[in-house]
């Protein structure tokens, strides 16, 4: 080689080297999380750090343990009192700790939780490390799906010890009684009779397996806060625990296995077999960020600042959380829907996998702005098997649920809710389900007998829905009844409720050919008119006779109106925006009308309060807009029906930042991210795209709104759908540069603020040409406005 040739590579290979540094190394979705957003403001079921995506085992520290709400990790407070292995709608279980010097376990959690500090704890998507000051422990946690990973590091002590403490009050639910026997000096088992709540109306079993990497030297229990010997290798009973012992030296790491199944202690055991054969901690900590990080990436995002890029992934995160599997690795799963748990199995496919998981799930209320466009777009699998588990529950139970707890019926909330997602999910071109039986299943709930007949939680009887007024009367009177028969027995917000619900049944009968129940659907679909008071010009309460109640106030929080009020439910009309400005005297009025609810919240940044406790105060619920729940939801977007796009894009942007933006464990979601759906509308609401009447047309669309980001891009699941890309680019965009100047979609002049959900998932691009000023005549003909049941 001569030594031109010799120079000339060493000069090209340090420029390549000095280039390859002078780049910034692009950082991975799942690096970009930030688990402690709104944490100080936790529900039980909201904090994650140690899980997989619809984990079943959602393993982290607990702060707070005897309540629903402000329960859990709380940011906040300063003491531990275990670390529990299940965190989801109604379920709880297995809290475990380790310790040092004289045992105090049998004194509750009270005397044996430790005190930490926020210096010396990591948080990271599937990882949680915290120093136990009391014992001077460094617990490490992850985890698989159904299977929670410890690793502590004890100081030398002649006591150390594991605890598991069956004796306490975790989180939504007491524990009855359990059992722990040891298996052998590296293992033991047990359960847990987790008891009723108000929501959940049968006990529930959590059972578990808890391997250790080295041997304990013994073994001993507590019963009604007294230690007792472990007589025949096992204590059973109630308010009993257990704890194995050993010695350690200075940094001496032991590490455990704890699998978790609803079925059996067998089951528990063969999920540690199946998912976590080894003991290598680092190694399923990177696995589980590796997963993680293969489902952030089917959205990747360019442009807006690191802290936007950040709370993006977050609420992304948040969006495959809460929802949770609750069937083994084999398909085995509990039903608890008659009067005795019975154990079932999911169909296996040709190579003896369950074709599905099954799932727990808080209601399905609002998830029709939320997770119905977000899972069906980005995640169709997951939206497959969540109605693949429905019409499990279905066949074991007689009834679609609405958010079923531990393979129990809840009831909870309002409707039939889970009609618009199976609807949407079919008409979306996911259809690996049958179709005739989900069907038969929606249509049951939308008569007496079905889930339209149950008021919120009403587990006994038939009759809080008041679904036979509905049929004959047209309307839900408010009151119904001086008897309740359940919570959220609130007949306006019911109504409209069902009525949008029966549009959505109309579509699929109408795509399955079902002329009679077509006809019938959408003749219901219009009882929205019935409760609009054209002397008030709001939606208001009817009365058993027909008479409207008195006296009038807009603003007062229930009263016929569920976790909001007649000026917020005005607008809940999702399947015919049109018919509802026609109501309100036209398009001019209704944008008038809508956008002077909007300047009077944002006064208040368009919440009831940034955290759960100032969203019950009485004054802060009397409000006009409130993004802090869901029946406000799809108000920011309803500018893009009435002729006014450009309203749309400045609101969702002042939404986006005074209630989805920052990182802090202060605020977030308003205290309520309620399990996937609030992250998933700060995502659509990021992206641009957004769904009014939930994708539930026959030719299901996504309205176009303002994206933070100047590029997004969907990576679609081949197997669903064929396009491989779709690409969001608004050019010129920036922090006032909010406004759609003109667009084309796939290099076509697009002069409407919608598009087809098939011209989405066939792949291509959407350019928004972004600028400091609305355009006012882009998208605002009547002809340009997205479709509602009633066209002018």
């Amino acid at each position: 080689m001569t030594k031109f040739l010799q120079k000339f590579c060493f000069l090209l290979l340090l420029f390549s080297f000095n280039t390859s540094f002078s780049q910034k190394v692009k950082e991975r979705p799942v690096d970009l999380v930030y688990p402690l957003v709104d944490a100080a403001n936790s529900r039980w079921f909201f904090f994650n750090s140690a899980s997989r995506p619809f984990g079943l085992v959602n393993l982290s520290p607990d702060n707070a343990i005897n309540a629903d709400w402000n329960a859990g990790y709380r940011y906040n407070l300063d003491s531990i009192k275990c670390f529990s292995h299940l965190h989801g709608w109604q379920l709880s279980g297995v809290p475990v700790l380790p310790t040092t010097g004289e045992f105090k376990g049998h004194l509750g959690s009270e005397q044996y939780g430790s005190k930490y500090s926020h210096e010396k704890e990591i948080v990271k998507v599937g990882y949680h490390k915290v120093f136990l000051d009391a014992y001077q422990i460094t617990a490490e946690l992850s985890s698989t799906t159904r299977v929670g990973f410890h690793k502590y590091t004890f100081p030398k002590s002649a006591q150390s010890q594991i605890l598991f403490d069956l004796s306490t009050f975790l989180g939504p639910s007491d524990t009855d009684k359990g059992g722990i026997k040891k298996v052998s000096d590296r293992e033991i088992e047990g359960y847990a009779v987790m008891g009723k709540t108000a929501r959940r109306p049968k006990t529930l079993t959590v059972y578990f397996a808890a391997q250790f990497d080295k041997p304990f030297e013994s073994i001993k229990g507590w019963r009604n806060g007294k230690l007792e010997e472990f007589l025949s290798n096992e204590i059973e009973g109630e308010r009993i625990g257990a704890y194995v012992s050993f010695a350690t030296q200075t940094g001496e790491v032991r590490k455990m296995k704890v699998g978790i199944s609803y079925v059996s202690e067998e089951q528990a055991r063969l999920n540690i077999n199946a998912e976590l054969p080894h003991w290598d901690f680092e190694k399923c900590v990177r696995d589980s960020q590796e997963d993680w990080n293969s489902w952030l990436s089917k959205i990747e995002i360019e442009g807006g600042t690191e802290t936007e890029q950040r709370r993006f992934y977050t609420d992304l995160w948040h969006a495959l959380q809460g929802r949770r599997i609750i069937s083994d690795v084999n398909g085995k799963y509990i039903d608890n829907t008659g009067s005795s748990p019975r154990i079932g199995q999911i169909p296996l496919n040709d190579k003896g996998k369950p074709k599905f998981n099954h799932y727990n799930s808080d209601s399905f209320w609002g998830a029709q702005w939320t997770i119905n466009s977000l899972w069906h777009l980005v995640y169709p699998e997951v939206s497959e098997e969540f109605v693949n588990s429905m019409l499990l529950m279905y066949d074991d139970g007689g009834l679609i649920p609405r958010g079923p707890a531990g393979g129990n019926y809840t009831y909870v909330m309002t409707g039939a809710s889970s009609t618009p997602f199976i609807t949407s999910a079919y008409l979306k071109g996911i259809k690996g389900f049958d179709i005739e039986k989900a069907y038969e299943g929606m249509r049951k709930n939308h008569f007496p007998g079905g889930l339209m007949s149950k008021a919120g939680y009403e587990h006994h009887t038939f009759k809080g829905g008041g679904i036979e007024h509905y049929i004959e009367k047209g309307y839900i009177p408010h009151p119904l009844s001086t008897i309740r028969y359940g919570f959220h027995q609130d007949g306006s917000a019911q109504t409209l409720e069902n009525a949008y619900q029966d549009f959505t049944l109309a579509q699929m009968a109408k795509k399955l050919g079902k002329t009679d129940d077509f006809e019938l659907f959408t003749k219901r679909a219009g009882n929205y008119k019935n409760i609009w008071n054209p002397n008030i010009g709001w939606m208001w309460n009817r009365t058993l006779d027909g008479n409207w109640q008195e006296p009038v106030d807009i603003l007062l929080y229930d009263n016929g109106w569920v976790e909001g009020n007649a000026a917020q439910y005005t607008w809940w009309v999702p399947h015919d925006v049109n018919g509802l400005a026609k109501l309100i005297g036209g398009r001019e009025a209704f944008t008038k009308k809508l956008n002077e609810s909007f300047e009077k919240a944002s006064k208040h940044d368009f919440v009831s309060g940034k955290s759960h406790d100032k969203e019950l105060n009485r004054e802060f619920r009397r409000v006009f807009i409130n993004y802090g729940n869901q029946p406000c939801i799809p108000t920011a977007f309803l500018f893009n029906f009435s002729g006014a796009p450009w309203l749309t894009q400045y609101w969702t942007r002042q939404v986006i930042d005074k209630v989805y933006s920052g990182l802090s464990p202060e605020f977030g979601y308003s205290g309520d991210e309620d399990q996937g759906l609030m992250g998933s509308l700060a995502v659509l609401m990021k992206s641009g795209l957004f769904s009014t009447n939930g994708g539930t047309s026959t030719e299901p669309y996504y309205e176009i709104s303002s994206p933070i980001f100047n590029k997004i891009t969907f990576n679609l699941n081949p197997k669903y759908y064929s396009g491989g890309k779709f690409t969001i680019e608004a050019k010129n965009n920036g922090l006032n540069n909010y406004y759609i100047q003109s667009a084309q979609l796939n290099g076509k002049a697009l002069d409407k603020p919608w598009v087809l959900h098939e011209t989405v998932v066939n792949g291509g691009k959407l350019t928004l040409n972004m600028g400091k000023k609305p355009n006012k005549k882009w998208g605002i003909k009547p002809e340009q406005a997205p479709p509602s049941m009633t066209m002018d």
